[in-house]
């Protein structure tokens, strides 16, 4: 979702986006040069964030690079802030770019989440100082009226907050809102549309079938059927890769423990890369 809409992401935090970057020429996503900096082979599977590294241009062509860090629970993390620091003295260390950076919390306690990372010693400073964003921030008026895209996704990030406090059909009908404005706007191409319904559909879950069915029936009379099926395209195929990751995982395991194959014969025979297979070889020790 973030890829899908990025440009809108920097219009929401950067109001003078336009000016400062080209944002017709797209962007470069340099999510394998930030795994090899900052490689986390112990990462829990179920870690709730995710960084992106992108590289942005500027009107006269040059380069920029942005480093993007959404931080899904917004939970206190006593080392979230050098966390930050480590990733910008590795990315300017290893490729002397100038680089800025963006955390988003979508936590309800994101307020406790720090802006800086500070240390001192014997008459040495070094203050790093980050962008933030929290979503509880934002009143939902403002969102909703709101013609950025990405303004809708925030929308439902705080929406989810409310999962597991209110009724689930109440939650249901919030979502549909966030859709009705999605559609009825006009503003957004197909693509984005179906990005954020995807983002929408997924990110708040129903426990409750009766619950599922009448929001899919809502949503294809809202939007006329004409982004539904494409939903469930995209969530399907997410499962799909989800399980043959799964897979890969398990056939390592089993090839690292079984075999004393080298670890790129392994990562032939799995179909995947040998950075994959050093990662399961470290986090298996």
């Amino acid at each position: 979702m973030l890829e899908e809409i990025f440009d809108d992401l920097l219009r929401f935090i950067f109001p003078e986006a336009d000016h400062v970057f080209d944002l017709q020429k797209g962007f470069e996503f340099l999510d394998k040069e930030l795994s090899e900096m900052y490689p986390e082979p112990d990462k829990n599977p179920d870690t709730r964030f995710v960084d992106k590294l992108v590289k942005v241009f500027q009107p006269d062509g040059s380069e920029e690079w942005l480093l993007v860090h959404v931080e899904v629970q917004g939970q206190m993390d006593r080392l979230f802030a050098e966390r930050m620091f480590r990733y910008y003295y590795r990315i300017f260390d290893r490729y002397q770019r100038p680089v800025t950076a963006i955390a988003i919390f979508t936590g309800a306690d994101g307020k406790s989440i720090p802006d800086r990372y500070s240390h001192s010693f014997l008459g040495t400073h070094l203050e790093y100082r980050y962008n933030t964003m929290r979503v509880t921030e934002y009143q939902d008026e403002v969102l909703s009226a709101s013609d950025n895209p990405f303004a809708l996704v925030i929308l439902a990030a705080k929406k989810a907050l409310l999962a597991g406090k209110v009724p689930e059909l109440e939650l249901a009908n919030q979502k549909l809102l966030i859709a009705r404005l999605l559609y009825e706007k006009k503003l957004y191409e197909r693509k984005k549309i179906e990005g954020i319904l995807t983002f929408l559909n997924n990110y708040v879950l129903f426990e409750d079938q009766e619950t599922n069915s009448i929001f899919t029936k809502e949503l294809d009379r809202i939007t006329g059927k004409n982004y539904t099926m494409g939903i469930i395209e995209q969530l399907a195929e997410i499962k799909v890769q989800e399980e043959r990751e799964k897979n890969s995982r398990l056939f390592v395991e089993n090839l690292l423990k079984g075999t004393d194959f080298s670890l790129e014969k392994i990562a032939s025979l799995a179909g995947v890369s040998v950075a994959f297979v050093e990662k399961m070889k470290v986090s298996s020790k």
